[in-house]
């Protein structure tokens, strides 16, 4: 069987050796770096911000003494450009007290995530939510505290939607095996990550794909290029003619070649309009992308996906970023005929009408890159987001996925890793031949859910092409379907019972294609009488095992337990238990062998002061 293999931090795994053992340490160390630079450079601002103030002062004291005629004017030229030395330099220094303010951000999250105190930090991913998803809501993949939050650090929505799809959406093996070198060898590239953390301002509120998108591949809205030229060659007869009124007076030729203009220019006057301002929103949210598309192009990677990522960002020989620049000073020069100064040289020489051909040039040589541009941006920081994590979690490894053979999922200390550490129990889960069922039983509160959303979650980890929370994961590829948070829904007029019935025949229909399933099914059926259940479970569950399904279904319900026994030896029941001692319950989260043998229901109930009375007597 060819297999992914996990990476151990042998030789053969590219980038091992150069993860820091301690990244909590490295972080915090930058951290302080980072913030002795801020309060560095704010103390500059500040200084600078007197040091103007002064000038000013200096040169309206000049201008009053100039304006008396006790000196003369030109002692204004020295304060004047002084004042101009100290606007530039103290523009430059307020951006890099900008970037270390985002530095330091970026590294309080990191330290953070590394705590276990992310939590509500970050995006939420809350517009990926899916209620008809097969396990996306089950597994707490997106909303506050999701998986989505801990592992984004995309800045472009493109960059979430990639994350989110490879979330949602189980990679082939090939895919994932890219995907891991990819992430391997970004692991331990902290600048990089940091320069496209900070690499503009508003890079995740500017970027609209799907508009961005829309304008760079929407038919041409200047057709010829003939006109172009004809505007070229006005614009220069107007310049030559200007010269020659200069020279002789003689307004003539320039009038005559302004009356051709504005017969040129009017026909194409619309269509002039709607080019130069449906550029204006895609060259603001080109040029924020730019700034991560400059960092990408300044690296040399070794990883193929990497590699390819980094070359369809050559357009003919012009890098991207520098495509995008140009772009950017079309539509600025395009800002200059709202000058009161030039707007009369623009209207001479056909300013806009030439920026309109322009910017629609661009169009045509470079929109059918824009797209590639946008998806190169998007994955590779999904793939920064894994790296980063990887990185944070230096003892969570790689999966091994299993090419071929039977449905498995082998994990040896499987944890929750949206569970602090210092509160996570881990368990091992072993789905393979002859086994293909595990029912879990338990009471109230003992762990079984959250042993489903572990297996489930790192199956999602494992899928995506990301490490994993264990000690080692072994799985063939397999679709999740599960049925952990099933609701009811007044506006679609459904029961409870009905959504988890609806669900669990998606999952059938899922398990009679390839690859497998592995299902996670919470409380089978517990909205209904214990008869039907047991026979509507019993059922299903043989059904799912037959397909080739492997799974796991949890239930407080002993008489459940039996279809172990009917499904042997394709099937085992082990259980989660509990100790109730002083008035209060205490559970080790650890699952054991064998079916539960009592129920801790009552207790509880008697223990917050419930009147259960000493139950029904049976003679």
């Amino acid at each position: 069987m060819k297999a992914v293999s996990p990476s151990d931090g042998s030789a053969s795994d590219p980038g091992a050796g150069r993860i820091s053992p301690d990244p909590a340490g490295e972080y915090r160390e930058r951290l302080g770096q980072r913030r002795s630079t801020h309060q560095a450079l704010s103390a500059r601002d500040a200084r600078m911000s007197y040091a103007r103030l002064v000038v000013f002062g200096v040169f309206l004291l000049l201008l009053i003494l100039a304006w008396r005629g006790s000196l003369s004017f030109q002692w204004l030229v020295a304060p004047v450009a002084v004042f101009g030395w100290l606007l530039q330099r103290h523009d430059r220094i307020i951006r890099e007290r900008d970037f270390a303010a985002r530095a330091i951000l970026f590294y309080e999250r990191g330290i953070a995530r590394i705590d276990d105190r992310w939590a509500g930090a970050g995006e939420p991913g809350d517009r990926f939510i899916d209620d008809h998803h097969l396990y996306a809501n089950d597994l707490d993949l997106f909303g506050r505290g999701s998986l989505f939050q801990l592992l984004s650090i995309a800045r472009t929505r493109a960059g979430e939607e990639t994350l989110a799809a490879w979330l949602t959406a189980p990679a082939a093996p090939p895919e994932i095996r890219a995907r891991r070198d990819a992430v391997t060898e970004l692991t331990p590239s902290v600048d990089l990550r940091e320069r496209v953390a900070l690499a503009g301002a508003d890079v995740r509120a500017g970027v609209h794909s799907d508009a961005l998108v829309g304008w760079a591949e929407a038919p041409p809205v200047l057709r010829h290029e003939w006109p172009r030229w004809v505007a070229a060659t006005l614009a220069v007869a107007a310049i030559a003619a200007a010269v020659w009124w200069s020279l002789t007076g003689d307004s003539g030729p320039f009038v005559i070649v302004v009356v051709l203009e504005i017969a040129f220019s009017l026909p194409l006057r619309r269509r002039v309009d709607k080019a130069l301002h449906a550029a204006e929103g895609p060259a603001r949210d080109l040029d924020i992308l730019a700034h991560v598309l400059l960092q990408l192009e300044a690296q040399q990677f070794d990883a193929p996906r990497l590699r390819a990522l980094r070359n369809s960002l050559d357009t003919g020989g012009v890098a991207a970023s520098s495509a995008i620049r140009r772009l950017h000073r079309l539509v600025e020069w395009h800002d200059w005929q709202h000058n009161p100064f030039f707007a009369p040289i623009g209207a001479s020489v056909l300013w806009g009408t030439q920026l309109a051909f322009a910017i629609e040039h661009w169009r045509r040589r470079h929109g059918a890159q824009v797209p590639v541009w946008l998806r190169a941006v998007a994955e590779f920081e999904a793939l920064g987001s894994l790296s980063a994590y990887r990185y944070e979690h230096p003892q969570d490894p790689f999966p091994e996925i299993v090419d071929t053979g039977p449905a498995l999922y082998d994990g040896i200390e499987l944890g929750h890793p949206l569970i602090p550490a210092a509160r996570m129990v881990r368990n091992d889960v072993r789905l393979a031949p002859p086994t293909r069922l595990l029912v879990v039983s338990g009471s109230n509160m003992s762990g079984k859910s959250t042993l489903l959303r572990t297996v489930g979650i790192n199956a999602v980890l494992a899928f995506a092409g990301a490490p994993v929370r264990a000690r080692a994961l072994r799985l063939t590829p397999l679709v999740t379907g599960a049925t952990l948070r099933i609701q009811d829904s007044l506006q679609e007029g459904r029961s409870r019972f009905y959504a988890e019935i609806t669900r669990i025949r998606q999952i059938a229909d899922a398990a009679a294609r390839l690859p497998p399933v592995v299902f996670l099914l919470d409380e089978l059926f517990h909205g209904t009488n214990s008869h039907d259940r047991l026979v509507g479970a019993s059922g299903v569950l043989r059904s799912l095992v037959d397909r080739g399904a492997i799974g796991l279904v949890t239930t407080h319900d002993l008489a459940l337990t039996s279809v172990a026994a009917e499904l042997a030896p394709r099937a085992e029941n082990v259980h989660f238990d509990d100790q109730f001692e002083g008035g209060e319950i205490h559970f080790d989260y650890r699952m054991k062998p064998g079916p539960v043998a009592r129920s801790n229901a009552i207790a509880l109930m008697r223990a917050v002061g419930l009147d259960v009375g000493q139950g029904v007597r049976h003679e």
